[in-house]
């Protein structure tokens, strides 16, 4: 094999070009063979192969900087750089992480994880290198959904005045996570299908190279100016306008246009962006043909694409998508936002059935938030459905857009707390905090999949910002017969006795009730109350509660500062209350990637933990 040839970073360069198109039948082959075990970030990987390839030919790691915009799609990549026996514990914890990582390889240039950061981060890498007298090229690669992103348009105005060398690799594969949407796009599109002005180009060279003598040299003289024979013929392209030389369409899946390509890039003396046109998924017939179910995929059958493992009853987000077309169907009003997350929102439904007041922005979370406010504003009821670590994106317009208005805009916070093997870029852990230290923010979260669609129903009715936070993965099923209806700023409690009160976040409820039956068997006297409201608390129930329990406890997967406990904490300082508070939070520090049950013990967040911690304060409090 010879995939087995690469031990390092650069051996690439050994091979010859037959031996470059077997490697990479070879890479696809172990990237589908693993991820079908691990899971992971497939498609995407699958359509940059032979760019990765072409880009570790060019480039000369570690020295030179290479930057992936979000780095799912850096598999390829890890294995070119001698990481390849990593891949069995791919996104376990303790093992390889699936985006690149500084700590992990000095050729991994930036960490990254969320979009449209690269350019930033690699201009940054260009000054330095040119306040700092160095050598060497700095390479972000992009993806054309991360250019929905408006952060990559603040990078590319301020890359357009470079005097010196900067690469930005365009990975155009009309994808961002669902199917990509906005002008761009169409931009793009245009590009990719002018086959009339590639024709014209070609012949346009062609011509002049065959005038005796000064034919080659006006060639070379033309690609050197500004305008470029591109200029010449497609007058006001995008990119050029912005002072950045473009280069392309290549095709993406031919190493010698690439590699000539970036050849070219590397001559240049400003910002030069290189149009890459691949294919999602190529190479495995079923993430081609379904890209956005293969983006993220757990363990799967390699012959059929069928998960290994069926799903074992509705998800959180599977019941969030039925309660809002039910809403929906009520209420014409109602309207759904996306930021290209169509499906791991669970709006693809919804998008069926309401395509009118169903809006996917792309990945550009800040304008979602904005747009929703306006939406709101004009007299529409906007949800708009977000993982809880994208949303810190649009933090700015969360205050100054939706919250000083006290606009009925609904945020359904996806994917809040710990999510698992996309680590510590993704974990949901700060979305308590930056939303409950908002004024005009109300923040719920569900103990079950029953109260996940009450409190949806709850939030829409009202006429002020509110923010329902639930998590990844199975909806809790238990605590059925607890449902009492939604009253603002009231807690539920499940069971009352004395002496310890545990006050569980959302799904934290089905870890505090094991808990609960832990402290029982163990002889102590325990309360438990579902917390609902994280901001405003529910100050009655804490002076309740105090009278005859001496601990509280609070649970939450959320760091302490800002959190539900802490408000609980000041509360009962505040008010000279006699009950003593133990905070049961993630620690302040950024959670690893592996498996949630894996990451619980770890951060002690497991029932047997969380009781040790208990009985811990309870009989030190005796003393």
């Amino acid at each position: 094999m010879v995939l087995e040839r690469i031990h390092k970073e650069n051996d690439i360069k050994q091979l010859n070009k037959q031996e470059l198109s077997v490697l990479s039948d070879e890479i696809r082959e172990f990237l589908i063979e693993k991820i079908s075990v691990t899971g992971g970030h497939l498609a995407s990987n699958l359509g940059v192969v032979e760019l990765t390839m072409a880009l570790h030919l060019a480039f000369e790691l570690p020295k030179d900087r290479m930057i992936w915009d979000v780095g799912h799609q850096a598999y390829t990549h890890k294995l070119l750089t001698g990481r390849k026996s990593g891949f069995d514990d791919l996104r376990k914890h303790g093992g390889m992480s699936g985006f690149p990582k500084r700590k992990e390889s000095s050729c991994d240039a930036f960490d990254t994880g969320h979009s449209s950061t690269s350019i930033s981060a690699g201009l940054g890498y260009v000054e330095a290198r040119e306040i700092l007298g160095e050598k060497h090229y700095v390479i972000s690669v992009i993806g054309d959904g991360s250019l929905t992103g408006g952060m990559a348009y603040e990078a590319l105005n301020n890359a357009s005045h470079l005097k010196s060398n900067f690469i930005i690799v365009l990975n155009d594969n009309n994808m961002s996570i669902s199917r990509n949407v906005g002008g761009m796009s169409k931009y793009l599109n245009g590009l990719r299908t002018a086959d009339a002005y590639t024709d014209l180009k070609k012949g346009v060279e062609t011509a002049l190279k065959r005038v005796p003598v000064a034919g080659k040299p006006i060639v070379e003289h033309i690609r050197k100016t500004k305008s470029g024979i591109k200029q010449l013929l497609v007058p006001g392209m995008f990119f050029e306008d912005m002072g950045i030389t473009y280069l392309g369409p290549v095709d993406g899946h031919n190493i010698t246009e690439l590699y000539r390509a970036f050849q070219e890039a590397k001559r240049l003396n400003n910002a030069v962006l290189v149009h890459v046109i691949t294919k999602k998924g190529k190479g495995y017939s079923p993430a081609e043909n379904e890209p956005s179910k293969f983006h993220g995929t757990g363990p799967f059958e390699v012959e059929t694409g069928n998960a290994v493992s069926p799903k074992d009853g509705d998800t959180y987000t599977d019941v969030f998508g039925k309660v809002m077309c039910d809403i929906a169907a009520k209420n014409p009003k109602v309207v759904a936002i996306t930021a290209a997350m169509e499906d791991g929102t669970g709006l693809t439904e919804f998008a069926k059935r309401y395509g009118k007041r169903f809006f996917d922005v792309g990945i550009a979370e800040e304008h979602a938030v904005t747009f929703a406010a306006g939406l709101a504003a004009g007299g529409l009821k906007p949800v708009f459905a977000v993982y809880s670590s994208f949303l810190q994106r649009g933090y700015d317009q969360l205050i100054h857009d939706v919250a000083l208005q006290n606009l009925p805009v609904v945020f359904a916070v996806d994917r809040a707390g710990i999510v698992g093997n996309d680590g510590e870029t993704h974990q949901g852990i700060f979305d308590l905090s930056y939303l409950s230290s908002i004024p005009n923010m109300t923040v719920i979260s569900p103990k079950n999949k029953w109260e996940l669609a009450d409190m949806i129903r709850y939030a829409v009715s009202c006429g002020a910002p509110v923010a329902v936070r639930y998590p990844r993965g199975r909806a809790y099923t238990g605590l059925g017969e607890y449902r009492k209806p939604i009253t603002f700023q009231t807690s539920e409690t499940i069971f009352e006795e004395d002496s310890i009160a545990i006050f569980a976040v959302g799904h934290m409820m089905e870890i505090a009730e094991k808990v609960r039956m832990n402290l029982k068997e163990t002889g102590y006297n325990c309360s438990l109350i579902n917390s609902r409201f994280i901001k405003p608390i529910d100050e009655e129930i804490l002076r309740e509660m105090a009278k005859d329990h001496s601990l509280f406890v609070t649970i939450e997967e959320n760091v302490l500062s800002g959190g539900y406990g802490q408000k609980v904490q000041d509360f009962v300082m505040s008010r000279r209350l006699s009950a003593d508070v133990l905070n049961i939070t993630v620690p302040d520090e950024y959670v690893e990637h592996g498996n949630t049950d894996v990451l619980r013990k770890e951060i002690m967040l497991d029932a047997e933990s969380v009781t040790k911690q208990i009985i811990t304060r309870y009989i030190g409090r005796q003393r």
